[in-house]
Order: structure tokens, then sequence, then C-alpha cells
């Protein structure tokens, strides 16, 4: 397309994505953590991080994805994990943050946590802590495995979990770094802790005998789903393989760790979820195929037949004969239930652009299309495929990248994250929160088809109610009055001329620090 979502331009100087002046603790900076976590000996893995998760090395606060603290990722893993206990190493609002958000989405065990000090820190007591928590907890009545992460913090100070023992009594002991500075989102922190667990896996798999699957091992070749669906959505995947004589695996991250050596023992990946770049590394390892993309709506769902079935040598006529029975299906539900609007589309899940697809194919007018996820070899035929429908997709989609999409393309519906969500409101503007409203909804084969159409329909049609609210309201508390006030304690008023000298002094500030650069 011809239209660019711009971003502003940050000034050349550089800028600290946190507060300075707080030595090694959590303000000083993620430049000066990334640095002197290299320096601590975290080179190697900080290294890979940025191998496996790129991102521009040169971005600012406003020009990267803005997501949650990206530990919640791994720590979500691993608490949805039977028989898996998860330590904490981190600041204790670090750690009191990720507890709070793990059983706001349904945690229903406790989170372990090293408490540490500046001096246990610098001393080496820390570890020292770590270890004998790790002793305390390794109960294999209890465990099968217990996950220990490294906040930014420890990370930064070099706290070396890596000389962790690998076993204790029996129970796997798995120590993991996700730090902010090194991990860009959430949704590939999780991929930090099953990539873990898969080469741990591996590795006992390839040493000899393992546990079999809860409910025993497949009579047929099975393909292993790699990203977290909606739960009918791995059954729904398995009808659709039985035509070509396969079976849906397990999904990675999986619940239960034998689970993972059966995802191991698979015919093919199906990356549903294109960003699990160290999963992926080990299933490479272990020989298995790699098969991007999903089986969503009619287009997708026959190139993703197609292309499993010669991942995994099946005969043509098998093939055919999975297509001819759900596309169909999948082609009617589509002309049976359409969307007619203008929909922008963001989010940080990775399953922006499968949603997308799905949302064209239903007849929907998607302008943009933004995930805070990157490119990768398993997303591509996804971006092809929507640019081919004059849709535009921004990887590593920052806030303010998503607003100008919502201010540029005017939709009658944006579906985004929270703050998209609250910008496009104001606007009067209908909106659907992505991660609770739109990615919690299946969205593979037949059953996908027709899922989005209600809530979309639905929210679009609440044009009216935002615009009478709009015209209730008028233009209190906006702008520079933003919030409820009264008139007897006076109301804001606009400082044009403030605005005007802070901006030429942060305009100074850039020139000085750029140039005591040069000298």
């Amino acid at each position: 397309m011809s239209t660019i979502i711009p971003i502003i331009p940050m000034p050349t100087a550089p800028i600290s994505t946190a507060l300075e002046g707080d030595g090694m603790g959590c303000h000083s900076g993620g430049d000066a953590m990334l640095a002197a976590a290299k320096s601590a000996g975290k080179s190697e893995i900080l290294d890979q991080y940025a191998k496996d998760y790129p991102k521009d090395p040169k971005a600012g606060p406003h020009d990267q994805p803005q997501s949650m603290c990206p530990a919640f990722g791994s720590l979500r893993v691993g608490l949805r994990m039977r028989r898996t206990a998860t330590i904490l190493s981190g600041s204790a609002c670090c750690v009191y943050g990720l507890t709070f958000t793990s059983h706001f989405y349904g945690a229903k065990r406790s989170v372990g946590y090293v408490p540490f000090n500046s001096e246990s820190l610098v001393t080496g007591k820390l570890f020292e802590d770590i270890r004998e928590a790790v002793f305390q907890q390794a109960d294999p009545a209890l465990y099968d495995a217990i996950v220990i992460i490294n906040l930014c913090v420890p990370t930064a100070s070099g706290v070396p979990l890596q000389i962790l023992p690998k076993e204790i009594n029996g129970v796997r002991i798995i120590g993991i770094d996700v730090p902010g500075f090194g991990v860009p989102t959430h949704a590939e922190a999780k991929d930090v802790l099953a990539g873990a667990m898969l080469k741990y896996a591996r590795t006992e798999a390839l040493a000899g005998p393992v546990q079999a699957p809860r409910n025993g091992k497949s009579d047929k070749p099975t393909i292993t789903l790699l990203g977290e669906m909606f739960p009918a959505d791995p059954v729904i995947i398995g009808m659709m393989l039985e035509p070509m004589g396969l079976a849906a695996g397990p999904s990675v991250p999986t619940r239960e760790w034998r689970e993972l050596y059966a995802a191991l023992d698979c015919a093919a990946v199906a990356a549903i979820h294109p960003f699990y770049t160290a999963s992926v590394r080990e299933f490479d390892a272990a020989g298995r195929a790699i098969v991007g993309s999903a089986p969503v709506g009619y287009d997708g769902t026959q190139a993703w037949l197609q292309a499993i079935g010669e991942a995994t040598n099946i005969a043509q006529s098998d093939i055919d004969a999975a297509k001819n029975k759900f596309l169909p299906a999948i082609q009617a539900v589509l002309a049976k239930t359409p969307i007619k609007g203008r929909i922008t589309l963001s989010g940080y899940e990775g399953s922006e652009l499968l949603v997308g697809r799905l949302l064209v194919e239903s007849g929907a007018d998607l302008r943009y299309v933004g995930t805070a996820c990157p490119r990768t070899a398993w997303n591509e035929a996804d971006l092809q495929w929507l640019q081919s429908k004059g849709v535009m997709v921004q990887f590593r989609a920052s806030l303010e990248q998503d607003l100008a999409a919502v201010h540029e393309f005017k939709p009658d519906l944006a579906i985004g994250t929270t703050p998209v969500v609250q910008a496009a409101k104001e606007l009067t503007i209908p909106s659907l929160y992505f991660t609770n409203l739109i990615s919690a909804r299946p969205l593979m084969g037949p059953a996908g088809a027709g899922s989005l159409a209600t809530v979309v329909n639905a929210a679009m049609g609440n044009k009216a109610r935002f615009e009478q609210m709009k015209d209730f309201f008028g233009s209190v508390g906006t702008g520079h009055s933003t919030g409820v006030w009264e008139s007897a304690q006076g109301v804001p008023q606009d400082r044009p001329e403030f605005k005007a000298e802070q901006r030429r002094l942060a305009v100074k500030m850039a020139k000085k620090r750029k140039a005591e650069e040069m000298i």
C-alpha cells in the first residue's frame, strides 16, 4: 500500500529507557543493565536472545513494542504445567506485579520467591539462597521440574543459574534468564522456557527410554502444535488431519513434562504461532519438519493441509480428501456470516496475522495489522497473503504506530490492546480488546470461520451508542483538562508557552548530549 504509518523520529542522542542514577537497580535503564549483564558473564545468552528475538538495536522507547513484563510469559508457561514449581529471583516490586498478574489470569498455585538486598547480590549470597531454596523444594513426590527465573537485576548482576544442579532427587532443575532488556515481549518469553524444557527433554530421550504420555502413545503419526491456542482448536485440527491418517499431537508449551517427549516424537511441527524460535531449534535438532501458518479460512486451510501433507509424505489423494471434506464447509460458513466494515487490528499474542486472514476472508475491509512479534520464516506466507489483499502489516509494532493506523484509516472497528481500545472509544470508534475477546475464540477450520463474525458485527453495530455518549458528554475532560473538575475549584488551563519552553530545553539538552559524544 502507498499509505505508511509514521512514527515520530527520536532525537539522535542516546535516550535512556528508564530513570537513571540508581546504581544497577531497576531504574538504571535498559542499555546500562544490558551492558552490565554482558560484563557479568551473560553475553552468550543475551546474544542468543538477540538472534532469536530480533528487534532494531537503535529503537528508542517509542518505536518498539510496549508489552507487559516479558517474564510473565515464562512464568505463565510454568504455572500451567502439572507437577512444576516456579521460583522468581528479582526485585520485590517486580515479583509482586508478576504474581498478581498470574493470579489475575487464573494461576492456582503459589510462586516461589528468593529475596535479596544489595549485600547478598554483590557477595554472591543470592545464588546460595537460590540453591538452598531449590534443594528445599526438590521433592519428587510433588514435582517433575522446578523452574527458576532470573528477572532484570539478577540477570544484570550475573547470577549464574546455569551452574545449578541439573537434577536434585530426581527433580529436573531449569534455570533461565528473562530480563526485560533482553527479551522483547512476554509472548517470546514463553518460548524461552518452552525451548529450555524441550532441550532438556530431548537430551533425556537421547539417553534412553522416557515416560509415555498420560493418555498413551498415538497409533497415528502426529503433528505437534506450536503455540497457545483456544482449547477447541487442537481438536478441530485433529479432525482435519484425520483423512490424511494423521493426528494432532501435544501443544507446546505443554501442560505436563511427559508431553514434551510426545511433542518431540512427531511427524512434523505446525508453527501456529511463529515466534517460537528456540523451540524450533530443538525440533530441528530432532530432525522434525516445521510448517508455518495455520488452517484459518478457506485459503489458509487449503494451503496448510497441502503443506502438512507434503511435509509428512502423505499421498495427494489423501490430502485432497481432507480438503474436499472441510473446505466446502468453511466456504459455506464464511458466506453465511459475512463481516462488512473497515477494521484495524493490533495485538501482542502472535496470532494477529492469522486473525487478519480470517477477517479478510469473512469480508472485512481490513486495512492494518500490527503485531508486537517479529517477522519470521513461519509467518511469511501469512504476510504475503495479507499484503496481496492490500493490508498493511507492521511487525514489532509500537503503540504509536497502532494509534496512527486508527487515526489514518478511521475504521468502523478497532481491535487492539487496552490503550488502543481506549483511544478508539474516545474517538467514538467501537473497539474490542484482542487478547480477551478475539484470541480467546476458535480460529481453525469450520468452527473458526464463523467465530469472529458475531462479536465483530455486534461491536460495529454500537457506533450509534458511542455517538450518543459523545453528544451527551461533549468535550468535558479532554485534552489538557482531562479528568473531572469543578468550576468553583478551577479547570486546568492550556499553557502553550510552557510547552514551547520545555520543548526548547529538551532540544537543547539533546544537542548537548550529542556534542559530548563527539568529544
